[in-house]
């Protein structure tokens, strides 16, 4: 069964054609980093319009990859939520349309679930039951993945989303933007020389909280300069990577032990730091407890990883007849 899905929820325009949830046929994505760049952000009309621009494109690029016809797909379908209400607005709007227009059924796709799909691609032999930790520039969520199409939340953030946080940290040091792999670059290079908080590491939920992580940054930079001493951007970038690396480990793997789950799955775009890979991987071993991550091209946003949910939301009988764009649907 093959699915086109078109994923717009923030700054990439992607299609994709995926089989049975798993076969990647094509995945094709226009990315907007180098015009936000400058701005040091997403800037939300700016998203939009050039997913106007773009979403003929790709969706052409997208068929043309997979070396197939509208003819030939099952089923189409589209991110739903959540992102930004513009860029949401003119992927859905054009899975419906096409759907509408080929008669094929449209399955509309929460953003967070296809994180964790992102998976299935990039082992084909991942099933359900397992915990995943959802983490990038605007989620953080702890869950439990009974199956496919069934999830239980138990932790998130109260604040900050741990990329959220690893941006506003690069912004505050000047080391350029998107923040993420540039701190996980230059950490290689630095000493854990600061004693940054661990954020409700000992707390007996999982929730997170990186707020007060960045602002006990953010007050050593300002602390330092007023001092008129040097700030070693390695150091910095190390020492808050391991704090956040170390919350990251403690919730996740106390929540396999409590649900005796021998696998942990990563997923999101800062699933790509290689940190938190190396990390998890060696607490792994030691507790045997399996960790999957996706490759790096599945991590950030991407249509594959919609096509997959939207297959197993379809074979699950999961469609949402209304398909409304929602910027803050969740998981709850």
């Amino acid at each position: 069964m093959k699915v086109l899905a078109v994923e717009s929820s923030c700054d990439e325009t992607s299609v994709a054609v995926v089989e049975d949830g798993r076969k990647v046929y094509s995945n094709v994505i226009a990315s907007q980093i180098d015009t936000h760049k400058k701005f040091g952000g997403v800037v939300p009309e700016i998203a939009s319009r050039q997913h106007v621009e773009a979403i003929n494109t790709v969706l052409k690029e997208g068929l043309d990859e997979a070396g197939v016809d509208l003819k030939d797909i099952d089923i189409i379908a589209a991110t739903k939520g959540p992102g930004l209400i513009g860029a949401l607005l003119v992927g859905l709007s054009a899975g419906k349309t096409l759907a509408l227009a080929t008669n094929k059924p449209f399955v509309g796709v929460n953003h967070i679930v296809g994180h964790v799909c992102a998976n299935y691609i990039s082992f084909k032999e991942l099933e359900p039951p397992f915990i995943g930790l959802i983490i990038s520039g605007g989620h953080t969520y702890l869950i439990e993945v009974k199956d496919y199409v069934d999830f239980t939340l138990h932790g998130r953030t109260v604040d900050d989303a741990v990329g959220e946080a690893f941006d506003k940290v690069a912004r505050a040091m000047g080391i350029g933007y998107p923040g993420g792999p540039i701190v996980d670059k230059l950490a290689k290079e630095g000493k854990e020389t600061i004693d940054f908080p661990r954020v409700m590491i000992k707390e007996d939920n999982y929730n997170f909280s990186f707020s007060g992580l960045k602002t006990a940054v953010l007050n050593y930079l300002n602390s330092t300069k007023l001092r008129g001493e040097e700030i070693v951007k390695e150091d910095v970038c190390k020492s808050f990577q391991e704090a956040v690396v170390d919350v990251l480990l403690e919730k996740s793997f106390r929540l396999a032990k409590e649900k005796s789950m021998d696998k942990i799955v990563l997923c999101g775009g800062v699933s790509a730091n290689s940190r938190i890979r190396e990390a998890f991987e060696e607490r792994g071993k030691e507790e045997d407890i399996k960790i999957f991550y996706p490759e790096l091209k599945l991590c950030t946003d991407n249509a594959a990883m919609i096509a997959s949910a939207a297959y197993y939301e379809y074979m699950a009988g999961k469609l949402d007849e209304e398909n409304f764009a929602n910027p803050n649907l969740g998981l709850e």
